[in-house]
């Protein structure tokens, strides 16, 4: 399963070149450093967010909430700062990670303790959680005039040429690394996603896996609540609306098995880098807003289409050394 991940994450590098290549054809400034380091910050959201929704989808479920932790989180941090200027920046992230990770709780008590499908239920939240953000603004904008100077700056502030934003990504990316590869956390996710069965006979508790599985998407979401909001300046009910599609799509696109149990920190980042170029790559070569949306999807479809064949390829594998097992004992 190993060389299967590796086998696409190189597959996604190679693909991530061909892109840069061929763009550069259209425009020679797209693959200079300085473009690639601010599609990285542009993208560096989206890595975010994907790696957190990988835990949730390697323990076979699903959040489609994120976006809308994200803009009720954004909105509420927005409305503290507008209305108390002087509390410190670290405290409201703080308060955006935590606000996250209780709005992220709530999904995962619902799927572990009522045996609630992840689906339903964060499709569910996704409408609640857009509804209370309309309910704590009364549907108004919170703008840039609105919002105090060191609110806004820093994911723009540079630290060795590149932006906070970027550094926080890769922070992510690193401790994600660490909690996915060498922790007993990670090993329980690659179990309850990959048999659960199995898993609750080796001890793991799945429902509890899957619990904090949400947790960290939720927490994760309610950072970029505050990175999303003070990026671009603005807080409104529909911030990032549509966006855990994307999330989701990068998980796929990076080997992340929606059958769960299948996928990698590098995969999840691959996929998300790969969907950021090409976001910003359709738009210099000419391509059509609607035609956008049609490759993408192709893509998506011809990800999913690579996952599952690997997947029944590696089922066959796994039948012969049983049968051949089975016939060395006979």
């Amino acid at each position: 399963m190993k060389t299967l991940l590796k086998v696409r994450e190189l597959l996604l590098v190679l693909a991530i070149a061909l892109l840069l290549l061929g763009v550069s054809g259209a425009r020679s400034d797209f693959a200079a450093p300085a473009n690639l380091a601010a599609i990285f910050t542009d993208t560096s959201i989206l890595v975010i967010l994907a790696l957190g929704q990988a835990a949730v989808i390697m323990t076979r479920s699903v959040d489609l909430s994120v976006a809308a932790n994200l803009a009720f989180t954004g909105m509420a941090a927005a409305m503290l700062n507008a209305n108390f200027p002087g509390l410190p920046v670290p405290l409201l992230v703080l308060f955006c990670l935590c606000m996250g990770l209780v709005l992220g709780s709530i999904n995962g008590l619902l799927v572990w303790r009522l045996k609630l499908p992840a689906i339903v239920v964060t499709l569910g939240t996704l409408t609640i959680y857009r509804g209370l953000a309309f309910v704590l603004s009364g549907g108004a904008w919170i703008n840039t005039f609105q919002m105090s100077e060191t609110f806004l700056s820093l994911p723009r502030h540079q630290i060795l040429g590149f932006p906070v934003l970027a550094w926080i990504a890769v922070v992510v990316v690193l401790a994600a690394w660490v909690l996915f590869g060498r922790t007993s956390f990670g090993r329980a996710l690659y179990a309850t996603g990959g048999n659960p069965t199995a898993a609750t006979y080796a001890g793991i508790d799945t429902g509890r896996t899957t619990f904090f599985a949400f947790c960290l998407s939720g927490a994760l979401a309610g950072l970029c609540g505050y990175l999303w909001v003070s990026r671009f300046a603005v807080a409104y009910v529909d911030v990032a609306s549509g966006f855990e599609l994307d999330v989701i799509a990068a998980c796929v696109i990076g080997g992340v098995s929606i059958a769960g149990g299948i996928g990698s920190v590098g995969g999840a980042v691959l996929g998300a880098l790969f969907l950021g170029i090409l976001k910003n790559a359709l738009p210099v070569i000419g391509v059509s807003p609607f035609w956008q949306m049609a490759i993408s999807g192709g893509i998506i479809i011809a990800a999913v289409t690579l996952n599952t064949r690997a997947e029944r390829t590696r089922g066959r594998v796994i039948l012969r050394k049983v049968d051949a097992i089975r016939g060395a004992r006979a």
